[in-house]
């Protein structure tokens, strides 16, 4: 069996893009894609990004995000900025979350308001 190389390391693939898994559906609104899944390295060990209308990834930046670092509308993840948010660490408009910062309403452990951050009252 020949070794493997950096250049070629799955040499039956016609095509090789990274490590992990990436499935984007053919169905888009607006550009995006309806559904981007991606737990996918780029060869440079560049993480690939989940973006589309449902984004679901360790990175992802979507209307519904599902995410380890989330940027979304409506998201759920360990870190995310949403407008509202189920998460470990938040910024958003709404959320619930283990600490975070809300303009709206914020429920969990340490949420804060950022206009009382801020000084307003």
């Amino acid at each position: 069996m020949p070794a493997r190389t950096a250049a070629s390391p799955y040499p039956a693939r016609d095509a090789w893009d990274g490590w992990g898994y990436e499935y984007k559906s053919k169905l888009s609104v607006a550009g995006l894609p309806l559904l981007h899944i991606s737990f996918k390295f780029r060869p440079n060990r560049t993480p690939v990004v989940a973006c589309g209308i449902i984004a679901i990834g360790q990175f992802g930046c979507g209307v519904v995000c599902i995410a380890q670092f989330g940027l979304g509308v409506f998201s759920i993840a360990q870190f995310t900025i949403a407008g509202f948010a189920l998460a470990q660490f938040a910024l958003a408009y709404s959320l619930i979350a283990q600490m975070g910062v809300y303009l709206a309403e914020g429920h969990g452990q340490l949420v804060f308001s950022l206009s009382r951050l801020l000084g307003y009252l």
